[in-house]
């Protein structure tokens, strides 16, 4: 059990019986009142958000979650399977996802970290920086030099699209921040 001052972004917590993530919590005090904690939560099976206020000695079980690596095998309609390094196969739904599902390719090398809540898996997380190809990209402006020009751009596989620097073309690796879906720059 941790008291409501002790907990900080990112621990999850028992709230009712629903498991949440705390995105924010913020300690204050007042000379007449009693400390309170602001908290910013998300329900990490619902995906609700809400925003309470505790009081500081409030107490709350914290709950540890399971991690594992793993990699992305493939789509089995409505799921995404997933493998670990003992051949373990797990499915995570297309909500659970977020973000990820516009990256994800069959059989991709990159190392996925899936967590689990009582054994079912209720998020991926991707590698910070991936490597994909550019399926279709316009060619670029001539002559448009002035200050960042980005234009749009398909990748292969997923057929997900993002703005990418102009001088890139059909077939080069690029580097995305998977974080904030941006383009880094061009692959080696």
């Amino acid at each position: 059990m941790k008291t409501a001052q002790e907990l900080r972004a990112g621990n999850v917590i028992n709230v009712s019986g629903e498991p949440m993530v705390i995105l924010k919590a913020e300690y204050s005090r007042s000379g007449r009142n009693g400390s309170v904690v602001k908290m910013k939560m998300k329900g990490l099976l619902s995906g609700s958000g809400k925003e309470t206020v505790y009081a500081a000695d409030d107490k709350f079980e914290q709950i540890i979650l399971d991690k594992k690596d793993c990699t992305y095998s493939y789509y089995a309609d409505p799921m995404y399977v997933f493998m670990d390094e003992e051949y373990n196969q797990y499915e995570v739904e297309e909500e659970n996802l977020g973000d990820a599902v516009n990256y994800l390719t069959d059989g991709m090398e990159d190392k996925c970290e899936v967590t689990f809540y009582e054994g079912k898996a209720i998020s991926v997380e991707l590698p910070n920086t991936i490597v994909r190809e550019v399926e279709y990209t316009e060619p670029a402006v001539r002559g448009d030099t002035s200050g960042k020009v980005m234009k749009p751009a398909k990748l292969v596989g997923s057929g997900y699209e993002l703005p990418v620097a102009a001088f890139i073309e059909i077939g080069d690796k690029i580097e995305i921040d998977t974080r904030t879906n941006e383009f880094k720059k061009r692959a080696n």
